[in-house]
């Protein structure tokens, strides 16, 4: 990836037009670091990577980023994190090394999110959100893997609401800057497949608790996706905008629920991971 990073500024440098890095650039570079330091497993030979064990748990928004305000006034800054909360404990009893990206009530930049993420090498990154809509009906879960282009209008949307609480300009930059879209397509795509399985694990599972009000998989251009490398997935846990659903995430008893299904999930991701590359699952 390095040389093709380093051909690809070559080519920005030498052109007659001026490359404006925009928002979405700042936080997709910084992670380049720790993105170019991590060794990539997609291609090792199989028996020569360790197993599955670190998970990465991102609580979404925090401090001055509040998220998404609930018919009931619940913010999703709390909800999210008390769900990451649940998530690590439950994961952590089945011998799994969890790494938070925000442990407390504030705002981490998408930078250090990212970095955190890859430095400390995980091998699953998981997002969690509440969703909100300008239509009180909208509800229920959905579950993102990472793509440039998204699923349907909707899903632009909520990437877009998304991004702009990390401070990017998301979409809207990547379809105008070619080299911002190459980027991150080349930070993406090795874990594409890997991103896909997991989405649809944990929506198999959370779709047993709301069996009625589940969305499906969708793709979106997640610039907090973009920058791990790794699997990753972003799960909107509902729609604090819908009377219902806000109902729910406020009961103590759901967020159990989620929290559960979300492990279950990962448990068995993790056992498909090791399963592929002839390992013994520290999870067994």
């Amino acid at each position: 990836m390095s040389a093709l990073l380093g051909r690809l500024a070559t080519r920005a440098a030498g052109s007659t037009q001026v490359v404006l890095l925009s928002t979405l650039a700042a936080p997709l570079l910084l992670a380049a670091p720790s993105l170019l330091a991590a060794p990539s497993i997609a291609g090792a030979e199989v028996g020569t990577q360790a197993p599955f064990t670190r998970v990465v748990i991102d609580a979404g928004h925090g401090g001055k980023d509040e998220g998404a305000i609930g018919v009931n006034g619940i913010l999703e800054k709390n909800l999210v994190l008390d769900v990451s909360e649940r998530l690590t404990q439950l994961l952590q009893a089945e011998k799994l090394m969890v790494i938070l990206t925000r442990e407390k009530d504030r705002f981490v930049p998408l930078e250090v999110r990212t970095s955190r993420a890859n430095d400390a090498r995980g091998d699953l990154f998981v997002s969690i959100h509440a969703n909100a809509a300008k239509s009180r009906k909208a509800r229920g879960i959905e579950t993102y893997f990472v793509s440039l282009e998204a699923s349907d209008s909707a899903s632009s949307l909520v990437a877009e609401r998304e991004n702009q609480a990390l401070g990017s300009s998301g979409p809207a930059a990547l379809a105008q800057d070619p080299f911002l879209a190459l980027l991150g397509d080349m930070i993406s795509t090795d874990h594409m497949a890997d991103s896909n399985a997991f989405a649809k694990l944990a929506q198999a599972e959370l779709a047993q608790i709301v069996e009625e009000s589940s969305r499906g998989v969708k793709q979106a251009p997640f610039v907090v996706l973009m920058g791990v490398q790794m699997p990753a997935a972003l799960i909107e846990i509902g729609f604090l905008s819908n009377k219902e659903d806000a109902s729910s995430l406020r009961n103590k008893a759901h967020r159990q629920q989620i929290a559960e299904a979300l492990a279950r999930a990962v448990v068995a991701f993790g056992k498909r991971y090791d399963a592929r590359r002839g390992l013994d699952s520290l999870a067994d």
